[in-house]
């Protein structure tokens, strides 16, 4: 069975922000999953599993979650697995359960991606625990942060490709511009870029107002076999490719530490899968952690051959050849780590249905979407490509 057997047929988030009304994982992902399955127009007995991507057990303190989630869905008896892979989670979550559709093992599947990154922790925990997603003994037991490793990297690619503070400051307008237009992301700003001048340094050239914010919040997408998916739902999205690379886990044993190859790799993978180029692609969710990072991800993915001239003349503007982050991106739309991947693809499937951001209209939708998540400094990616099922092969 080809991926593109596969079509979403449901997809919902909730708002990605910090909470503070005394709601729970559990909540937030039972409430993705019941608008997701609505939207599906399926019923809870026709899921055949359950796919959980949760970064990691220290922020919701639960072992075993997917099974937990099981039962708060009033799903017992499905299968259940939980998928990690550190900010790559979620796109890993949708491969595993679209590749369970492919061989034959499930007609229905629901994905949960969910986090409490913001409200379990406090922030210098979150910090020292995101240290130990790199490599613990060399990287997260000397103290060394997850910013100082991406500022690091940015700053190789930054002086080959000439890239600069004002290429930085426009990324992270663009981005929490974009999220003033979604009632459900955690940072819709219309900053200046004096203000992000002002804001504190973390990691040269890193100021706050750089980096994304820790969220809480969780999405859903319910995938289905393509001859299986609801008359009602026969303009769904479908999932056209899937490719995942890694790297060498240290920058400092990499060929280049500040490009991303494992997510040119995946790219590559995802592309001859959906039998499509980059330069096909006419929307993206991109991974966003820092403001650099959107930029080395738009090199990696093959997007622009010069990505400060892109940048500049509109080419990831709403209305530009590829828009980027309409949602706000992990800076402005949030980033709860287990839900960003899932979000995501959820997010370019509603795009490309015409239900999601009001600068897209129906008649301008492009065919095909990207979903880009990665884990450590892009030491593990996962991308997927979406396609519009009106203008399918």
């Amino acid at each position: 069975m080809k991926v593109r057997d596969v079509t979403v047929t449901g997809a919902a988030l909730t708002p990605f922000n910090r909470r503070k009304d005394g709601t729970g994982f559990r909540d937030w992902a039972l409430s993705a999953f019941e608008m997701a399955l609505e939207r599906s127009g399926l019923e809870r007995s026709d899921i055949d599993a359950l796919y959980v991507a949760s970064e990691s057990d220290f922020f919701h303190l639960q072992l075993n979650p997917a099974s937990v989630l099981a039962t708060e869905f009033g799903l017992t008896g499905v299968a259940a697995t939980r998928c990690e892979g550190g900010g790559a989670s979620g796109q890993v979550a949708v491969h595993t359960a679209a590749r369970a559709i492919q061989a034959g093992a499930a007609k229905h599947v629901a994905v949960i991606g969910v986090d409490p990154s913001a409200s379990s922790l406090s922030g210098d925990a979150i910090r020292t625990l995101y240290g130990f997603s790199f490599d613990a003994w060399t990287d997260g037991m000397t103290g060394l942060t997850s910013t100082a490793l991406y500022a690091l990297s940015f700053q190789a690619f930054a002086a080959e490709h000439g890239i600069t503070e004002a290429d930085l400051a426009t990324v992270t307008l663009q981005n929490r511009s974009n999220a003033c237009h979604n009632p459900g992301a955690h940072l819709p700003r219309r900053d200046s870029p004096q203000d992000i001048a002002d804001s504190p340094a973390i990691a040269s050239p890193y100021r706050r107002l750089h980096c994304s914010p820790l969220s809480d919040g969780a999405a859903a997408i319910i995938l289905s076999r393509t001859d299986a998916t609801p008359r009602r739902r026969a303009g769904a999205a479908r999932i056209a490719g899937m490719g995942t690379a890694t790297d060498h886990m240290h920058l400092g044993a990499r060929a280049d530490p500040g490009f991303f190859t494992a997510k040119q790799i995946a790219m590559q993978r995802a592309c001859a899968e959906a039998g499509a180029t980059p330069a096909e692609i006419g929307l993206a969710e991109l991974y966003d952690a820092y403001a650099g990072t959107q930029l080395q991800s738009i090199a990696a993915l093959g997007l622009s051959e010069d990505v400060s001239r892109d940048l500049n003349n509109g080419a990831f503007a709403p209305t530009g050849r590829c828009a980027i982050n309409l949602s706000g991106g992990l800076m402005g739309q949030g980033a709860p780590v287990g839900a960003t991947g899932v979000g995501q693809t959820a997010t370019c499937a509603l795009l490309l249905e015409g239900r999601y951001h009001p600068s897209l209209q129906p008649d301008t939708l492009p065919r095909y979407a990207l979903a880009d998540t990665h884990g450590g400094v892009c030491t593990l990616s996962a991308v997927t490509i979406l396609e519009r099922a009106e203008k399918a092969a």
